[in-house]
């Protein structure tokens, strides 16, 4: 059965694409069987891995959302054959609203991903900047969420907003929702204030941050560009090695989570003094 990780920061520009883009290139990197869902409707984790808007036009994620395809149906191969894609397209920007009076609208993304959950090792869910019923319809469907967080002074803005949403969410819809971890993105080296809030950050979260930090890499923003991951652009940058790294840890975590129970500390709720 597949482990459900939902990557979500309702703050844009924090690298939750190129996250969700990269991670599930990693994982499929080290022979797991992957599904990415963009549910973003700018798309841009589907162009950034070669599928353009125009195509696959009558079978989105949207479709899958308002009942007129199957989460099968919408399932596209890429160029890693471990790694597969259910692609956005704008008309997602309605779902929402499209969503409001179908019968349990929070749990439609959670069904459709039950239908092929035993196909994959991992379902990859690349959530939009907001905190809306697709964000909504991703927590409830994952078994954790993943916080991509720039190494910048404002950070902490609106983390614990997210945070509160993913505690209602576990309180409310998904009891088994806990926080995957926080990955810091878009260090800089040569920053002192980069360093600072790599600091700050530990010390606040501890061991729910994870140990790979992702760089400012020329490589990283050039990748989608061309229609690819970092491992297919230049799987020897140091972007693509610090993502296998965060692969490395995710399987390792899931494999310590398989062999013990769960702790009370993931069961707690997502209050900022609780993470």
């Amino acid at each position: 059965m597949a482990k459900v990780i939902s990557i979500a920061n309702q703050k844009g520009g924090v690298g939750k694409t190129t996250t969700s883009v990269n991670l599930a290139s990693a994982l499929a990197s080290l022979n797991k069987k992957v599904l990415l869902i963009d549910m973003d409707p700018q798309g841009n984790a589907s162009s950034g891995l070669g599928v353009k808007k125009y195509e696959n036009q009558d079978s989105h994620i949207y479709h899958v959302l308002i009942g007129e395809r199957t989460l099968a149906e919408t399932i596209l191969k890429t160029k890693n054959p471990k790694l597969f894609i259910s692609t956005a397209n704008p008309d997602l920007v309605g779902a929402e609203i499209e969503m409001i009076d179908m019968p349990q609208r929070e749990y439609r993304l959670k069904q459709a991903i039950a239908t092929v959950a035993e196909e994959f090792d991992f379902v990859i869910i690349d959530c939009p900047p907001s905190l809306g019923m697709l964000t909504l319809n991703a927590l409830t469907a994952a078994n954790s969420f993943l916080v991509p967080l720039q190494c910048e002074y404002y950070a902490l803005e609106g983390l614990s907003q997210l945070l509160n949403t993913a505690g209602l969410v576990k309180k409310n819809l998904n009891p088994a929702l806990h926080i995957e971890g926080i990955v810091l993105t878009m260090f800089d080296t040569r920053n002192n204030l980069s360093h600072q809030v790599v600091t700050e950050i530990k010390n606040h979260f501890g061991d729910k941050v994870f140990a790979s930090i992702i760089p400012r890499n020329v490589r990283l923003s050039e990748a989608p560009s061309h229609g690819q991951s970092i491992f297919e652009y230049d799987g020897k940058s140091i972007g693509a090695l610090k993502y296998q790294e965060l692969a490395k840890e995710i399987i390792l975590k899931q494999n310590s989570v398989e062999t013990d129970t769960e702790s009370p500390e993931q069961n707690g709720n997502y209050g900022e003094a609780n993470v």
